[in-house]
């Protein structure tokens, strides 16, 4: 079991190479930050965000930098762009379920959903 995530870009209808992601843990008023990443090829992680003993019950942020990935695309962008940092949080309650947070992004819209 574990946590990992997907990034694709629906402007090109592509996987989202070169997004960075950082994950936090949250915990009352901390904001603890765990790892930064990047996506590959395939607009995924190389390793899980979270597995193992890492992966535990708590509340958690992803923050994908789209901006960045947008302009090295070649993306006008409005100054400040529209979507700058997407931040996503949410809980993971089960540790023996997968938990897979996939982000369907381009420079003026997002989704995102619980994958599996």
């Amino acid at each position: 079991m574990g946590l990992t995530t997907h990034v694709l870009d629906t402007a090109n209808g592509c996987p989202a190479t070169g997004v960075s992601v950082s994950l936090f843990r949250l915990e009352n008023d901390n904001r603890q930050h765990l790892l930064q990443t990047v996506t590959n090829v395939d607009g995924r992680t190389d390793q899980p965000l979270l597995a193992a003993e890492a992966f535990t019950q708590g509340r958690y942020e992803l923050v994908f930098e789209v901006a960045k990935y947008f302009a090295k695309q070649g993306h006008p962008l409005d100054d400040p762009p529209f979507l700058d940092q997407i931040v996503l949080r949410f809980a993971i309650a089960h540790t023996d379920q997968h938990y897979h947070v996939p982000l369907l992004v381009s420079p003026w819209s997002y989704s995102t959903y619980r994958g599996s």
